[in-house]
């Protein structure tokens, strides 16, 4: 996607919410979950080449906007995202997204493109790749807690690179549910919809938290995890909102993105700062072990971090090739001295009055 000639220079590749809808048809959902999370597994096994910093986040009480950079040394990304949960309320998404990548040799945007879905696959993708590694062997029956925007996308990549074929799903909105049940009904799921948490956890070895609301919640308490779990904690995402008891934690074996970035957003943030986490690319990478035994509970506590943007934008650009669907932008200044910005314009000036 990188311009090669000098009257390309002004144009960027920018993929729109309708193009992304496409590509995703067109590539197929299930087999794009697949491709997202094998990028995402790459660069966790880069992880030491990355730039890395807790996102940037100006918060207010209605909710958050955040930035979150990094860059491999050779590309750069960010992704711009809010999440304000009260927007459901007033016909909005609770969570919108863009993100750029740009070549870091020259400073050049080779794309932007939306992210609100992006986001959403590529949050999917990585739970279920941290599945993978942590959940029990043979896996096939999840609890979906909180059946809001993402709770299809993390069935479908359970489903896909994990193997799930048993969806026990609970919101405490019914419409929710109604809503995860008619959308699911024809992927191949044995489906159930359940009156409580405690309902939807039985028989589950893999629980997923997926919740809203911006406050400190308990969804599950600690009689309710049973032995050999695994529990994909990704409703926790920015200060003041939790999900599980501490206790559940105490319990568990804790593997994160960043830890920098999880103790102030995660659940961890209801710990001593000394609370010990696992790093997940030290484990991809073989550097510390998963799940050990049978018996043990495991727990991803994820809130989303850049690389995983940084992944997704890397495998929208290669997928693009040769399939049109992008628009150029004409977003930068390309004079035709580069040092005579000032002379562009006042050309314009002239074009404009002729």
């Amino acid at each position: 996607m990188q311009a090669t000639e000098p009257s390309d220079l002004a144009m960027v590749p920018f993929v729109s919410v309708d193009n992304m809808m496409r590509l995703v048809n067109r590539i197929g959902l299930p087999e794009m979950l697949v491709g997202l999370a094998g990028y995402i597994e790459d660069d966790f096994r880069r992880w030491q080449l990355f730039d890395k910093t807790p996102r940037v986040a100006a918060h207010s009480k209605d909710g958050v906007i955040e930035l979150m950079p990094t860059s491999d040394g050779e590309s750069y990304g960010f992704k711009y995202v809010n999440g304000h949960p009260k927007n459901t309320r007033e016909g909005r998404q609770t969570v919108t997204a863009f993100g750029l990548l740009a070549d870091v040799s020259n400073g050049y945007p080779l794309l932007l493109t939306e992210m609100t879905l992006l986001t959403a696959l590529r949050t999917a993708a990585t739970s279920a790749l941290v599945a993978k590694y942590l959940a029990p062997e043979g896996a096939d029956t999840m609890a979906m807690i909180g059946n809001g925007a993402q709770s299809e996308f993390q069935a479908l990549a359970m489903q896909a690179i994990c193997g799930v074929t048993r969806l026990r799903l609970y919101d405490i909105d019914p419409k929710a549910t109604e809503k995860a049940m008619r959308n699911l009904s024809d992927q191949g799921f044995d489906l159930t919809a359940c009156t409580s948490a405690e309902q939807a956890i039985e028989g589950a070895q893999i629980i997923t938290t997926c919740t809203a609301d911006k406050q400190y919640a308990t969804i599950l308490t600690d009689n309710m995890v049973g032995a050999g779990v695994h529990i994909n904690a990704i409703g926790g995402d920015c200060p003041g909102k939790t999900e599980l008891h501490p206790d559940i934690l105490r319990r568990a074996d804790v593997f994160v993105e960043y830890p920098p970035q999880t103790r102030i957003e995660g659940e961890i943030q209801q710990m001593p700062e000394d609370f010990p986490v696992t790093e997940f690319w030290q484990v991809v990478t073989g550097v510390a072990k998963g799940r050990r035994e049978p018996r043990q509970i495991t727990l991803f506590d994820g809130v989303g971090f850049a690389t995983e943007d940084f992944s997704a934008l890397r495998y929208i650009r290669d997928q693009l090739q040769g399939t049109g669907l992008f628009q150029p932008l004409d977003m930068l200044a390309d004079p035709d001295d580069p040092r005579d910005l000032f002379g562009m314009l006042r050309r314009s000036q002239v074009d404009a009055v002729a």
